[in-house]
């Protein structure tokens, strides 16, 4: 469920309310091994599976989804996410699930499908939420089709858990105090795990996200459609209130979720 992975109140509020709605995309990006279809998966099983028709079109299917239609893509048979997501639009479902939109047949048709009553959620390859937007446009998918179908763009990271069996507290030496010092990292104790045999040694159990939600508000949308520069359109969507995925990361070492390496390991900030 999307309540497991990790995300914040405020952010998990949003991407329920993005998820619940009528038409329009909801896009997921990170790199490969990220969690994006795990997200994908979760945010579908918010809806009312027994009274919507919802189809996927995946490479590969990654797991079953109790009441939803998964088509996989197979090109040796002709089978592309284009042309399953032409004759998916033909059946009329409420909800389609994109796995990648990976070239500009497919953003096509995927815009078109959000355009005209159907939610489409999918997945990019991009550093951050803001980096999907001059992704679509090399897409070929004009500024005005962006601002009109994008609801939101979700990125995410996965980080290793600190072992719930052998946490501890630890004062940051020197080379850390001077690493946190430029960051929003203000706790003078911080925690890792020491390793036991719940860990196999590691120090770390599990994996949990952290993430970074641009919501389309009108004043993004309006950036988007004259091309506003990546620094413009960052800086609107946080006055209105994004958090980059850095200061999620922080949160969730301040609050001993996570280590300081793993958070550097997946985010340049």
């Amino acid at each position: 469920a999307l309540g497991e992975l990790g995300m914040g109140a405020e952010v998990l509020a949003q991407v329920e309310r993005l998820a619940g709605r009528p038409h329009g995309m909801l896009l997921v990006t990170g790199p490969t091994g990220s969690g994006k279809t795990t997200t994908l998966y979760a945010a579908l099983q918010r809806r009312d599976t027994a009274a919507e028709k919802i189809i996927t079109v995946e490479d590969p299917v990654e797991y079953q989804l109790p009441g939803i239609t998964q088509v996989p893509v197979h090109r040796q048979a002709g089978v592309t996410f284009g042309s399953a997501l032409r004759s998916i639009l033909r059946q009329d479902p409420d909800v389609v699930m994109v796995g990648e939109m990976r070239d500009a047949e497919t953003a096509e048709i995927a815009v078109q499908a959000a355009m005209t009553g159907h939610l489409v959620v999918s997945t990019l390859h991009t550093n951050d939420a803001i980096g999907a937007i001059p992704r679509l446009l090399d897409l070929g998918v004009p500024e005005y089709l962006v601002a009109a179908t994008v609801e939101g763009v979700l990125a995410q990271r996965l980080v290793r858990r600190i072992c719930d069996g052998c946490r501890e507290e630890y004062r940051p030496g020197a080379e850390q105090v001077a690493l946190l010092a430029r960051r929003p990292v203000r706790r003078v104790t911080l925690w890792r795990g020491a390793g036991c045999s719940q860990c196999r040694g590691t120090g770390y159990r599990g994996r949990v996200g952290i993430y970074e939600l641009l919501v389309m508000t009108d004043e993004v949308k309006d950036a988007v459609v004259r091309r506003a520069p990546r620094s413009e359109l960052r800086a609107i969507a946080e006055q209105a209130g994004m958090r980059g995925l850095h200061v999620d990361g922080w949160a969730k070492v301040e609050s001993g979720i996570t280590t300081v390496e793993e958070v550097l390991r997946v985010v340049q900030s």
